[in-house]
């Protein structure tokens, strides 16, 4: 087993598995730990592993509590930039040439969700929960994300999460198309190994052109650059308002904070 000081990467049988390993902070997505996720996958590339388990330490109450709050920025740049770390992750993950699967115990927040749900499966406990919650502290989430939840839940349950910020039970989740199977938690690690074990007995070539076929249909959503260049134009003025300060703020200082709609 290789050891970081964020996550902890193995091999078994074929099986690369990535465990999230800071709960002092709750495995917030620090950029520290993203980098180190990008690392591992790119190693695991390496050594031709036929699937991937991201999950956490067993038994977690909080899988992940998503972007780590106190590396946003505040002085006018993107936090959501193309060129951040979390979404360097994401596309780490979705370009990976095998299955990647998060096995989820516990409560998934923010930048996690997206994580999560950018997996190409996700298999949930019981007690799993899943929120998105940019609204609820200003940051304008980025039409890449937005289209990854379009993409995994439907356009009506993507709205609900995003416009509510609300955390989802296991039940809705698996509603939602967030997950694919709930299962008890003595029992989801066995679940969730034999997975990838069926997957692995299958062409690994074949699993490679399916996965990227999968990305390249689903992201095929052609958008004009007067859009585009609309859309970050909306996003800018969000993270570069009062409100954007104010609900930073007000997550650091554990208050309820109070936007003004400037």
């Amino acid at each position: 087993m290789e050891t970081s000081n964020l996550i902890l990467t193995e091999v078994k049988n074929q099986t690369g598995i990535i465990t999230l390993n800071n709960p002092e902070k709750k495995n917030a997505l620090t950029s520290a730990m993203l980098n180190q996720i990008i690392l591992s996958l790119q190693d695991l590339e390496k050594e031709k592993v036929r699937a991937v388990i991201i999950r956490a330490e067993k038994g977690v109450n909080v899988w992940s509590a998503g972007h780590d709050i106190d590396e946003l920025p505040l002085n006018g740049i993107d936090p959501l930039g193309q060129e951040k770390p979390l979404e360097r992750a994401l596309n780490a993950i979705q370009v990976f040439p095998a299955p990647v699967i998060a096995m989820v115990e516990g409560s998934v927040w923010g930048g996690a969700c997206d994580m999560a749900i950018t997996c190409d499966m996700v298999i949930g406990s019981p007690d799993c929960t899943f929120a998105i919650t940019p609204a609820k502290i200003g940051v304008p989430y980025n039409a890449s994300g937005i289209l990854h939840f379009i993409n995994r839940l439907g356009l009506s349950h993507a709205k609900e999460m995003f416009f509510t910020g609300a955390p989802i039970d296991s039940e809705a989740a698996l509603h939602f198309g967030i997950v694919n199977h709930i299962v008890e938690n003595d029992k989801i690690e066995e679940f969730t190994f034999k997975l990838a074990e069926k997957i692995s007995h299958n062409s690994p070539l074949s699993i490679n052109v399916i996965k990227e076929q999968f990305r390249i249909l689903t992201n095929a959503h052609p958008i004009t650059p007067n859009a585009f260049e609309h859309i970050e134009s909306l996003r800018r003025k969000v993270y570069c308002s009062d409100d954007y300060k104010e609900g930073i703020n007000s997550f650091k200082e554990k208050r309820r904070p109070d936007f003004k709609g400037k």
